[in-house]
């Protein structure tokens, strides 16, 4: 049988494995930063009516750009945002994807702030983009003075921020992202996939869009809208950064199902997003849950949260999932990533956890709490 070692690839992704979390049928799924709630019956209706509208005409192509859908999502983001500053794909990472393509490349760089989102160096290296991991402090934070001296080392063409920042799920504070503009040479790119779950008073990066226009901010349906099987990311930027990415875009690249669920659920947005309150909740249980059990935890701003549990944590991964409970093993060492579900959800993890320190699979931390 052919491997991949008998193949002609390229020599930089030889050895490497292909992305993704572990998809197995367990009672409690809380590895992904799914949501937890299905889609109400309504909405489900809606978005059916709106898919079959579309069957007859498969025979043609879909709208090429998209437009009814961007000048919903523009809609929907305010800020003054209209359809010509909005670009959509199939999901978040096709849109990270396009904007490397676009401005980064063989010869160019892109930069994180690890720990972070693992797909962007894998973009990165699937465009030929050499991927620069700068560090955040021991405590997961990034403060401007840090995030300024590491992109003035590196003169990156593309610098990405996670705010909230998965896996550690702590939102960035805007003077941050202002520093970081400040003195980018290229691009910034801020990835808000969880934006919807930040705390109150959190500030989106798409207030001072208007004023920099190398500022990105990438969005998905995902998480908040309860819409990870319809693969739909977008970007909200100036109109002639939407312009440089239509120029590596596949032809096509988003079906007419696609957009027809998507702006049929943002038609119902405010059903889906009746859930993100419900799921903060289990979020901030789970946090305070888990400090009183004497684990250090991140805050978070997002629908998950990492935490410590003080010991091997593919050892603790594998405790909770002999009782049933899937959480995600980032690679962070000692700390797991547990996704906020319904409150029987929260229940099950936390009886789990409670186990496996009762069994001393997972040792107790600092009392403080917090990393």
């Amino acid at each position: 049988m052919t491997g991949l070692s008998d193949l002609p690839i390229r020599d930089d992704l030889r050895g490497l494995s292909p992305y993704g979390a572990p998809q197995l049928d367990v009672p409690v799924r809380l590895n992904t930063n799914e949501n937890s709630y299905p889609m109400p019956e309504p909405v489900v209706e809606a978005i059916g009516k709106a898919v079959a509208a579309e069957l007859r005409d498969l025979n043609r192509y879909p709208d090429r750009d998209a437009l009814a859908l961007r000048a919903d999502l523009a809609a929907y983001l305010g800020h003054g945002i209209d359809a010509e500053g909005v670009w959509a794909a199939n999901g978040s990472n096709e849109i990270q994807q396009q904007l490397l393509q676009a401005f980064g490349g063989p010869g160019r760089s892109a930069l994180g702030f690890t720990p972070a989102y693992s797909m962007h160096p894998l973009l990165a290296l699937g465009t030929g983009t050499r991927w620069v991991p700068a560090r955040r402090g021991v405590d997961f934070g990034l403060t401007a003075d840090e995030a300024v001296a590491q992109v003035r080392e590196h003169h990156p063409d593309v610098v990405f921020l996670c705010s909230p920042n998965n896996p550690t799920g702590t939102a960035l504070d805007p003077a941050v992202i202002a520093a970081v503009l400040d003195v980018a040479p290229g691009m910034v790119v801020v990835d808000e996939a969880y934006a919807e779950f930040a705390r109150p008073g959190t500030v989106s990066a798409l207030a001072v869009l208007p004023d920099h226009p190398r500022l990105v901010v990438t969005r998905t349906m995902s998480k908040a809208f309860g819409f990870a099987g319809g693969r739909l990311g977008y970007l909200a930027a100036d109109p002639a950064v939407v312009a440089a990415v239509q120029l590596v875009r596949l032809p096509y690249h988003l079906s007419a199902l696609t957009q027809a669920a998507a702006r049929a659920a943002l038609a119902h947005r405010e059903a889906l997003l009746g859930t993100v309150a419900a799921i903060s909740q289990q979020r901030d249980r789970i946090v305070t849950e888990l400090r009183r059990r004497n684990l250090r935890v991140a805050d978070s701003d997002a629908n998950f949260v990492l935490y410590e549990v003080g010991g091997d944590q593919s050892v603790a991964w594998r405790a909770l999932l002999d009782q049933g409970v899937l959480v995600r093993d980032v690679g962070l060492p000692g700390w797991l990533r547990v996704t906020a579900g319904t409150p029987a959800e929260t229940d099950a993890f936390l009886a789990a956890m409670d186990k496996i320190q009762r069994e001393g699979t997972s040792a107790p931390q600092s009392p403080k709490g917090t990393p």
